[in-house]
C-alpha cells in the first residue's frame, strides 16, 4: 500500500484529522493510474488542501456559515499505485465505512474514483443516485484505450450496473472530441447534456436560470433521489484551470461554476467529489484555488441548507 499524506500543518481549512462525530468530512484519494495523457492527479488532494488555506476563516459570504466546527479531514486513503482493481478493492472497504459516518467530499484523483464511489453509495442507500457532473469529457466510452476500465469509462459502466437514475444523469461543460455514440450516449439514455457550447456567456443566476429550472424540474419529476456531485476540474476552461491532464479549450469560466454549485445548495446532495486536478501543470496555482473553493462552497451550501449524511 502507498499514499500520499501530507503534513499535520496541510489538512482542509487546517480542520481537525480526528473526525470524531463531524458530520463532514473530506478524504484525498491520491490516484491517477487511468490517466491518458498527463499524470500528477495523485498530487491534487494535496494542492487543493494547501490552496483551501487562503480561505481563512473559512465563512462562505453567500450562504454566512463556515465548515469549521463541522467537518474534519480523515487525509489521504492508503491505496496501491499501480492496479485499477486493486485500488478499486482497497478503497471499497474505507469508503462504506467513511459514507456511514460522515457526509463526504473526496478529492481526487483521476476520474476513475468516481466509479467505485457511486458503488458504495448505491448499496448503502439501497437505491441509484442522481449524477451532476461538470466535465469537459463525456467519459462514456466503452473501453479506456483497450482496457475494460479508466477515467473515461465511469459514466458508461455506472448506467450499465444500475447505479445511477438515467433521467437524472445531468451534464455541463462537455466538449471534447469523441464519436457520436459516446458524446450524446447520457442524452440517449435519458439524461441531460448542457454542452459547453450551449453555456456561453450565461453566467448569473438569471442568465443559467432555464438551465437550473430544467435540472429542478427533471429531479423533482423522478421524486428527488439522493444526488451527488462529480466535478472534474476540466469542465474549467484552461484558462481557469490549467493544471489537468486532459485540457480541452472552450470550457466553462469558475463564475459558471459557482453559479450553479450556489443556485442548487438546496438539492438533496449525499456526497462529492473533485478530481483530475494536475500540480506539476498548474500556472500559479489556478486550478487548486478554483478546486478548494468549488468544494468550500459545496460544503457551505449544504450546511445552510440543513444538508446531513443521508439516512
Amino acid at each position: 500500500m502507498s499514499t500520499f499524506a501530507y503534513q499535520s500543518d496541510t489538512r482542509f481549512l487546517k480542520v481537525p484529522a480526528a473526525a470524531g462525530d463531524m458530520p463532514f468530512a473530506v478524504a484525498g484519494i491520491a490516484w491517477d493510474g487511468s490517466t491518458t495523457n498527463r499524470p500528477g492527479a495523485r498530487f491534487g488532494p494535496r494542492a487543493i488542501r494547501q490552496a483551501s488555506h487562503m480561505l481563512c476563516d473559512g465563512v462562505h459570504p453567500l450562504f454566512d456559515v463556515t465548515p469549521e466546527g463541522r467537518l474534519a479531514d480523515v487525509g489521504d486513503l492508503p491505496l496501491p499505485n499501480t492496479s485499477l482493481e486493486g485500488m478499486r478493492a482497497a478503497l471499497t472497504p474505507l469508503v462504506d465505512v467513511l459514507i456511514r459516518k460522515h457526509h463526504m467530499a473526496w478529492l481526487g484523483g483521476d476520474h476513475s474514483i468516481t466509479l467505485p464511489l457511486l458503488r458504495s453509495y448505491r448499496r448503502w442507500l439501497g437505491q441509484p443516485l442522481a449524477v451532476i457532473h461538470f466535465d469537459a469529457h463525456c467519459d462514456t466510452w466503452e473501453d479506456h484505450f483497450g482496457e475494460p476500465s479508466g477515467h473515461g469509462t465511469w459514466v458508461y459502466e455506472a448506467m450499465r450496473e444500475g447505479l445511477v437514475v438515467n433521467e437524472c444523469f445531468v451534464q455541463l461543460g462537455i466538449r471534447s472530441a469523441g464519436v457520436r455514440e459516446a458524446r450524446e450516449y447520457v442524452r440517449d439514455k435519458g439524461g441531460l447534456i448542457f454542452d459547453a457550447r450551449s453555456l456561453r456567456g450565461l453566467e448569473s443566476a438569471s442568465q443559467l436560470a432555464p438551465v437550473l429550472a430544467t435540472i429542478h424540474e427533471r429531479l423533482a419529476r423522478h421524486g428527488h433521489p439522493p444526488l451527488y456531485l462529480s466535478l472534474d476540474i476540466d469542465a474549467l476552461d484552461p484558462a481557469f484551470a490549467p493544471g489537468t491532464g486532459t485540457p480541452e479549450p472552450g470550457g466553462l469560466t469558475t463564475n459558471q461554476v459557482f453559479t450553479v454549485l450556489e443556485e442548487l445548495a438546496g438539492l438533496p446532495f449525499v456526497g462529492m467529489d473533485c478530481v483530475e486536478v494536475s500540480p506539476p501543470y498548474d500556472h500559479a496555482e489556478l486550478s487548486s484555488y478554483a478546486a478548494a473553493r468549488f468544494v468550500w462552497t459545496y460544503l457551505c451550501g449544504c450546511i445552510a441548507r440543513g444538508a446531513r449524511r443521508a439516512p
